[in-house]
């Protein structure tokens, strides 16, 4: 691997008061010293109305409220051919819903990024949580200071171990020396100094070292607590210095103001490490437990420093095994007792601080730019390869209609039992825990309807009626709605299902009514469609909407003289109209603010509503808007479906992960109901570019089929496929195939956009 030459840090810088710029200036300073040929610079967070006196190592800053100036920071980071990008992450620093302005720069950033989480949340806002995971996503390595953040981007963001490193809080490498020296130059001789240090806020536990005085002082009447740090300006900004006085206060009322010393101060490097080497005990009585980084504490426990300490997480790791001493939050009496047992043992107080001290020998800055330097080594090594495999898929041959796959239907039947399908699997062998659903049933219905078209071998008949029954079954007559839901005991978990799955069932219902080899299934199809129905009307999901009106294509055209189902049609078509009105801008033409998921049934169903119906602007409307959503999928050459993590995202480009077949197959779909519109054989070109995103033409050059079985895997994230292979995806799957089969039997090039049906799945 050859060694990165040009770093970027983002992040906090120096002279601004904080941590974090405390830690971006270290580590640039421990990188930059790492090699002659290596260059480091900084990209500074500046906080609002606020003006720095920064140093020359930083090339650009960033207002943290401007969203512009984001943009333009990734656009000359690009420019600037730097090797890697090193994001300082906190939350605070960046502006926008829990710090959502940096997506905006790492969205659009060419460049590897490794980003170090100061902050990991064990119980995020669903806000947090979703910046969290847009940029674990957007980084090829992730850095935490502690096991716990491991441990917690694991379990609670799903993040790959592989994709995690565990780099200590680097410390100065300061030679391990008594207090006299430094007690004596600060005016503190012969006294027992216990030192806090940092900036000044609540969360800190100041008050409760203050009130553990007394006791000290009833064993150690020479000790003294010396407060170091000036109040953190965001705290100053809104309260002026009522936390700082209401301290002196407290010192006040106990009587102790002999024996505690604040000192207001911002220091540098070289006055701080004094300090702490003056100090016969360092303490941190922080009061929150989900403190995942504490550099103070890592100097001082790095100087070799006895350290007393409430558990929050970085302590309760760097202190275990007798490295240090833990007392519960809040808890003055104990940490007076452990602090008057530590004043007042010599040996036992050497002891801690030689293996505190020896300990951590492999935390020196030096050390830790070494890590990090190899991470972003292997950040490169990552990106490249991506690159390489987002590359890849153009090698695929374009697939042409006539070779399309074979129908292979192993999976499949084995995903059945006489229930129906199943919903999940465990990589390929159905998981009876999760039971079954009206969702997957009448997809799976649909596809029956898929294999009475000439050229392919129906479902056996058998199980094409444990589908129907399944539907049936669903179907609630108290509350005129289908179920979804059904436990592997065949026990219903719900009285109705969503909308969405109401309205799936209808579409399976009319192709059913319409395509079923069985004239007697046909007639009860159309019959419980016509008693489903009116519940449509009122239903407020655009998608349910849309499967509806699908459902309506087919069963119209067997019933054409259900006067109240054609007027269904016209209600549900005007309100996809009414959306796409109400919404749609220059650069944003869709019907709702978002995207999820089955995007693309949307305008399929208004194409082929506006065909059947004669009704041109539906037509125009549906393609236009298809076109659109293509354009969002296909940027990178290759098809990209709208990933599930971009579900909720306002006007947002898509999110590339996760992956599902299902937005394949609508897309196809979709496809083909537009050429029968319009006869542009793109339409045709474009299904099968996106089928081949099942063969392995996508960002991960991995096919997700199995082309002897049939079955599907569940999807794409960011770094493998999901090995799991559920009824919905292969049910996906295989009516793609149907698709593109039928596709390469269509012998007729329409040219009249409205004198066609469409007839998609």
């Amino acid at each position: 691997m050859t060694p990165p030459r040009r770093i970027a840090l983002i992040g906090n810088s120096l002279p601004r008061r904080c941590g974090i710029a405390t830690f971006t200036t270290d580590l640039l300073r421990a990188i930059s010293n790492s090699g002659p040929n290596l260059q480091a610079c900084v990209v500074a967070m500046t906080d609002r109305d606020q003006a720095y006196d920064y140093p020359a190592s930083v090339v650009l800053q960033i207002r943290d409220d401007n969203l512009q100036e984001y943009a333009r920071a990734a656009a000359s980071l690009n420019a600037g051919r730097f090797d890697v990008v090193c994001l300082q992450h906190e939350f605070g620093i960046f502006g926008g819903d829990a710090g959502a302005y940096i997506l905006e720069l790492l969205t659009r950033l060419t460049v590897p990024v490794v980003t170090t989480l100061h902050t990991v949340l064990a119980s995020p806002s669903a806000i947090q949580r979703t910046v969290t995971e847009r940029i674990v996503e957007a980084s090829a390595k992730v850095v935490v200071m502690a096991d716990k953040g491991r441990e917690l981007l694991h379990s609670v963001y799903r993040v790959p171990h592989e994709k995690i490193e565990v780099i200590a809080h680097g410390i100065p490498d300061f030679p391990f020396v008594a207090p006299d020296t430094a007690k004596a130059r600060l005016g503190f001789s012969g006294r027992s100094v216990i030192l806090t240090f940092g900036l000044l806020s609540p969360s800190k536990g100041i008050e409760v070292m203050i009130d553990a005085m007394p006791s000290i002082l009833r064993r150690r009447p020479d000790a003294v607590y010396v407060v170091l740090g000036a109040t953190h300006p965001n705290l100053v900004r809104d309260q002026g210095e009522a936390y700082r006085e209401s301290l002196t206060a407290r010192v006040r009322e106990l009587g102790v103001e002999d024996h505690v010393v604040f000192l207001n101060q911002f220091v540098d490097q070289a006055t701080l490490l004094e300090f702490i080497s003056m100090c016969d005990v360092y303490v941190t009585p922080y009061l929150n437990e989900a403190q995942m980084t504490s550099g103070t504490l890592a100097y001082s426990f790095g100087l070799g420093k006895p350290v007393v300490s409430t558990p929050y997480w970085h302590a309760r790791e760097l202190l275990a095994d007798g490295r240090g001493i833990l007392v519960s939050f809040g808890d003055a009496a104990g940490i007076g007792h452990e602090i008057a047992e530590l004043l007042t043992d010599a040996p036992r107080r050497q002891a801690m601080r030689k293996r505190a001290y020896a300990t951590s020998r492999s935390m020196t800055w030096e050390r830790t730019a070494e890590r990090y330097i190899t991470t972003f080594e292997h950040a490169r090594q990552g990106h490249r390869l991506k690159v390489i495999a987002r590359a890849a898929p153009e090698a695929i041959a374009p697939l042409s209609p006539a070779g399309a796959p074979d129908m292979r239907l192993e999976h499949f039947l084995s995903m059945c039992d006489d229930t129906g399908l199943f919903q999940h699997a465990v990589h390929s062998v159905p998981d009876r825990a999760h039971g079954y659903c009206v969702d997957d049933n009448a997809r799976a219905l649909l596809l029956a309807c898929a294999l009475n078209e000439p050229g392919e071998q129906p479902l056996p008949e058998i199980l094409t009626g444990c589908f129907a029954a399944f539907v049936q079954h669903a179907w609630n007559p108290d509350t005129r709605r289908f179920r979804n839901f059904m436990g592997f005991n065949r026990t219903w978990l719900e009285d109705r299902g969503s909308e969405d799955s109401h309205g799936r069932t209808l579409w399976a219902l009319g192709g059913c009514a319409r395509k079923d080899a069985s004239v007697s299934r046909r007639r009860w199809a159309a019959t419980l469609f016509a008693e489903a129905l009116p519940a449509a009307a009122a239903f407020r999901s655009p998608r349910a909407w849309a499967f509806t009106l699908l459902g309506l294509d087919a069963y119209c055209a067997t019933a054409p003289d259900d006067l109240h189902a054609r007027e269904i049609r016209h209600l549900l078509a005007g309100k996809l109209m009414s959306s796409l009105s109400s919404v749609e801008t220059t650069d944003w033409v869709w019907f709702e603010d978002g995207l999820a998921y089955d995007n693309a049934r949307l305008p399929q169903a208004l194409v082929a509503t506006g065909m059947a119906t004669q009704t041109p602007s539906y037509v125009e409307a549906g393609l236009r808007s298809l076109r659109w959503l293509t354009t969002q999928q296909g940027a990178t050459g290759h098809f990209r479906p709208v990933g599930t993590a971009g579900f909720g995202d306002r006007r947002k480009p898509p999110r590339a992960f996760d992956q599902q077949p299902l937005e394949a197959t609508a897309t196809i779909a979709a496809c083909l109901t537009a050429w029968r519109a319009d006869g542009d054989a793109e339409w045709k070109a474009l299904a099968t570019k996106v089928f081949c995103w099942f063969l392995g033409s996508n960002d991960l050059s991995v096919a997700l089929v199995d082309s002897e079985t049939g079955s599907c895997r569940d999807g794409l994230h960011p770094d493998r496929a999901n090995e799991n292979c559920g009824g919905e995806s292969v049910v996906s799957y295989l009516l793609a195939v149907a698709d593109i089969r039928q596709l390469g039997r269509a012998d007729v090039n329409p040219k009249n956009p409205v004198s066609l049906r469409a007839v998609g799945t």
